[in-house]
């Protein structure tokens, strides 16, 4: 190959490598509304609840500023927010999230901030662990792991329930469900495969992350079909049913591995749920854990 091909080949991908991490800068501020998506009327007689959803921040790759994410957010109507996973995974990236979460707490959200931890998130061990943890939970968000909180919305009970990452096996269905009766289920976690496993399990509304969209999507995603069924399926990113429960899979505000996209965009959310109470109970019939 002559000097002068090999040279073009260069020029050519260092363009597309500018391009790529260009995109990671190019924020895109998606608005879900849920009974809308599943062709359903909002209940009148029901409050509504604004969502604010981000995932997989990872702070070692991350192309948005504290100060452009709220710039982005100030003038939005959110009640709660839901991060679901994938802070960081270096203990010298906790100072980093502070700024982030001092932005979030600046929007007052009246419903609280709750936070679910990712495959990422645990590849810090025990005290690092914790650190993140209290780091976390020291400026306002209540972490969850396969666990649930419940709060009355003008009469109207909202679950939200924490299931624990499913792709390290941390995820306890069960135990996450544990005690609820009743009301509008709100799930939060960071591998979506696990509504592969909730059949028994009633939930309004599932939000999660972990395929950042593929991040490098072109001309598909090939290199997540070691991530479970899902990715396998295609189903990667956006809002799907199962069975008829509507679930969310966010592409995520950062990237993981190197600071490039490539057919996906990072993601905001805003979901618009109308919260109707239902009196399902629970069927424990699944796995403890799952597999």
């Amino acid at each position: 190959m002559s000097f002068f091909l090999i040279a073009i080949l260069i020029i050519v991908l260092a363009i597309g490598i500018y391009r790529a991490n260009k995109n990671t800068h190019n924020v895109v501020m998606n608005r879900i509304d849920v009974n809308a998506s599943m062709n359903k009327i909002d209940n009148p007689n029901s409050p509504t609840l604004n969502i604010l959803h981000l995932s997989d921040i990872h702070l070692e790759n991350l192309s948005i500023s504290p100060d452009t994410l709220y710039q982005k957010l100030k003038d939005e109507k959110i009640d709660l927010i839901a991060l679901t996973g994938d802070f960081l995974d270096r203990k010298r990236s906790i100072p980093k999230l502070v700024p982030y979460l001092q932005v979030l707490n600046k929007l007052q959200v009246e419903h609280g901030m709750y936070a679910i931890f990712g495959n990422h998130d645990y590849v810090l061990k025990n005290e690092r662990f914790e650190e993140l943890r209290k780091t976390l939970e020291d400026n306002g968000c209540i972490t969850m792991q396969n666990e649930n909180a419940s709060i009355l919305i003008e009469g109207n009970k909202l679950n939200i329930i924490g299931i624990d990452d499913f792709s390290t096996k941390r995820s306890d269905i069960e135990k996450s469900y544990k005690n609820i009766k009743g009301g509008y289920n709100l799930v939060l976690t960071h591998d979506p495969n696990i509504v592969l496993h909730m059949d028994n399990y009633h939930f309004d509304y599932l939000l999660s992350g972990h395929f950042h969209g593929g991040q490098i999507h072109w001309p598909r995603p090939y290199h997540l079909a070691k991530m479970g069924k899902l990715a396998r399926l295609n189903i990667i990113k956006g809002f799907h049913e199962r069975n008829g429960k509507p679930y969310y899979i966010s592409e995520g505000l950062g990237q993981t591995g190197v600071n490039i996209r490539v057919g996906s965009l990072p993601e905001i959310t805003i979901h618009k749920v109308n919260i109707t109470c239902n009196d399902q109970i629970v069927v424990h019939t699944e796995m403890k854990r799952a597999q």
